[in-house]
């Protein structure tokens, strides 16, 4: 169940469809969402880089968990300060947050297939076993990657959709609604609302990425670099990819974090020789053809997209056989340091 402002979603029947009625557009319309996405909007993004003389740097005395595309981690404010994610163009993260206990879930949503069971993973350790807990929910990422005319930030014809943003934000709202729990959604910096335009009409995302400060639940957009992508930024970028041959991983989110002993637990993923094949191939195109190929939308992606691609295929080539990853089916395990960063741990 959705709630904005305090109250039940109130719905316009004018805008049903024979497909049902749609939330979404609501959703965008409503001027609490509205007002709550300007003010977002104005916030200067935040970069962050673990720097010991950066006044832009993530302190050394905070404990941070990042999250990659299709991951998710559930923190407690106890244990870990602030949790974000960034390179999200056509993804979108998802923030649910306890409103009482100060657990928080975050989420890179890259699929309308991974929303259900995504869903009920965030899910297992933010309501503490109380189904009448009244939970924030923050929606960020995801723009007008689709050419229809648009009003509000949402396609007029939803008869033929393009682009991935629309259907991935239209699954979100309709699971939160569907829900057996309470959602008090209080950012929805999505599509239309996420959308700047150059001076040509092409459309890009105004922000890729946010970070949650867990003991207010505050948000604000964020950038991060390969000193906060971590621990085992490589892999775990490996493992998207690889995810979607290993049947394990069929319709859920990449378990990344252990909430109860605050530590990283990358869960073994398994991949063919042919990704290594690939890679080999991949490593041949011209940076020009790597967005093309392997972005869904190559003129939003960041300056450091291709090299983060290269970086995996080399990893790739060097290690073709995933047991030398993942010894015996094992998982990687990282536990954080005095220093508030992260060390491999023996298995």
């Amino acid at each position: 169940m959705i709630f904005v402002g305090g109250a039940p979603l109130c719905t316009d029947d004018s805008s049903s469809s024979s497909q049902g009625h749609d939330i979404l557009m609501d959703l965008m319309k409503h001027p609490v969402l509205v007002s709550a996405s300007s003010s977002f909007n104005d916030v200067a993004e935040r970069k962050f880089s673990v720097s010991r003389d950066s006044s832009s740097s993530i302190s050394r005395r905070n404990r941070w968990v990042y999250i990659f595309q299709r991951e998710y981690a559930t923190v407690d404010p106890a244990l870990v300060d602030v949790v974000g994610m960034d390179e999200a163009t056509t993804c979108v993260g998802l923030v649910i947050r306890n409103q009482k206990s100060g657990m928080t879930s975050v989420a890179h949503l890259d699929s309308p297939d991974v929303v259900d069971i995504g869903l009920a993973q965030m899910l297992a350790f933010v309501i503490n076993q109380s189904s009448d807990a009244m939970l924030d929910a923050h929606l960020i990422g995801g723009f007008d990657d689709a050419s229809p005319e648009h009003v509000n930030g949402v396609t007029k014809s939803h008869g033929k959709l393009e682009g991935y943003s629309f259907p991935l934000c239209r699954k979100i709202v309709d699971s939160l609604e569907k829900s057996n729990m309470k959602f008090q959604i209080r950012t929805l910096h999505v599509l239309g609302h996420n959308t700047r335009r150059d001076s040509e009409g092409n459309a890009y995302p105004i922000f890729t990425g946010f970070l949650v400060e867990t003991d207010t639940g505050s948000i604000v957009p964020a950038n991060f670099d390969t000193t906060t992508r971590c621990p085992d930024e490589v892999v775990r970028r490996i493992r998207v990819t690889a995810s979607f041959e290993d049947p394990c991983w069929n319709g859920r989110l990449l378990e990344i974090y252990d909430t109860q002993a605050d530590q990283f637990v990358i869960a073994p993923c398994t991949w063919s020789m042919r990704k290594m094949h690939i890679a080999l191939m991949l490593q041949n195109l011209s940076d020009q053809e790597i967005l093309l190929t392997c972005s869904t939308s190559p003129s939003a992606e960041a300056p450091d997209f291709v090299d983060n691609q290269r970086r995996q295929w080399d990893y790739l080539i060097q290690h073709p056989d995933w047991s030398e990853t993942f010894p015996f089916k094992k998982p990687r395990i990282f536990r954080r340091t005095e220093d508030k960063s992260w060390v491999k741990a023996a298995v």
